[in-house]
């Protein structure tokens, strides 16, 4: 799984593909949005319901829901269990991994792209190799963009994201529909509070920051692997929609620990321990809050539950 799992970890941990999604539409001054042909007949929807994880902790006066979420979402999944429409009317506040990702402002997003993921003066072919470029351009052609001349300003890690976006849309998951946005409209609505573990920018940075051997690297897996996206992604939802956050472990986590230890730590420990930190705080007031982050922040021996647990703080699951 080496080569599917460190462009996976990248959609999946450290950008939402939600944000992922406006990321390239605010950036289609750089590379005109890819094709994505609708049906002539719009396909019937059937509701599919699915039984996500959901645990609770308790301090002495607050509660705390965790709740694993998906950055993207088939239409058809209908994810509201009532053990979780429980959870989020007892809850107060909300919180998700980056604040306002529901109200993103293109204007906002557009700025970040110019100041994070262009390089007017390296362009993108004096990065990768002549392979890479020559892949690279028959995929953009592909999802309808002209190739790859016109993700010249582009840094590498915007383009892994471009990839990673187009298929998982094309097929049947709608950003619309990620469970983050959902969460936060829904919490909105009831005229509750809702904020984030982090701002776009520093989730942005995540990559930014990132060498840029590294970017190169995630772009080339990519582009080697862009077939296996669409089956990880359908993988993950059968076991979140199960529950089974062992299985989202061993698929998100384990691999990605083990190749890349460095950025594994980077993206799930470091950020699983400053938000545990901020979850002790809350538990020492008053209170619920509803907490949902992704996934494979709730799965595995480095997540969330865990990191609480060694502070005195027992997490069940419902």
């Amino acid at each position: 799984m080496k080569d599917q799992t460190f462009s996976l970890a990248c959609k999946g941990l450290g950008l939402t593909l939600t944000l992922a999604v406006s990321l390239v539409a605010a950036g289609q001054q750089t590379a005109p949005a890819p094709t994505t042909p609708a049906p002539a007949t719009p396909a019937p929807v059937t509701s599919i319901p699915a039984d996500p994880a959901l645990w609770v902790v308790k301090g002495p006066h607050a509660t705390v829901y965790l709740f694993g979420t998906i950055h993207v979402m088939k239409p058809e999944v209908n994810w509201h269990s009532a053990k979780l429409k429980t959870a989020m009317d007892a809850s107060q506040t909300l919180i998700e991994e980056v604040d306002n990702v529901d109200q993103a402002d293109a204007t906002q997003i557009q700025a970040l792209m110019q100041k994070l993921g262009s390089d007017q003066a390296h362009p993108l072919s004096t990065k990768i190799t002549k392979e890479d470029l020559a892949l690279l351009d028959t995929t953009a052609k592909k999802m309808g963009i002209p190739g790859e001349s016109v993700m010249e300003p582009m840094r590498p890690w915007v383009v892994e994201l471009l990839l990673s976006v187009v298929p998982i849309m094309q097929a049947g998951y709608d950003p619309k529909n990620a469970v983050d946005i959902s969460l936060a409209q829904e919490f909105r609505t009831a005229k509750k509070p809702v904020n984030g573990f982090e701002t776009m920018e520093e989730q942005l940075r995540f990559f930014s920051d990132m060498p840029q051997a590294d970017e190169v690297e995630a772009l080339h897996l990519q582009l080697k692997n862009m077939d296996s996206a669409v089956k990880d992604l359908n993988e993950i939802l059968e076991a979140w929609k199960k529950g089974d956050a062992e299985t989202i472990a061993s698929i998100e986590n384990r691999s990605f620990e083990k190749e890349y230890p460095a950025l594994y730590k980077r993206l799930i420990v470091q950020r699983n321990q400053a938000w545990a930190e901020k979850l002790v705080t809350l538990l020492q007031g008053e209170g619920t809050t509803f907490v949902a982050v992704g996934a494979a922040h709730l799965a595995g021996p480095d997540s969330v539950q865990t990191l609480l647990e060694a502070k005195g703080l027992k997490s069940s699951q419902l």
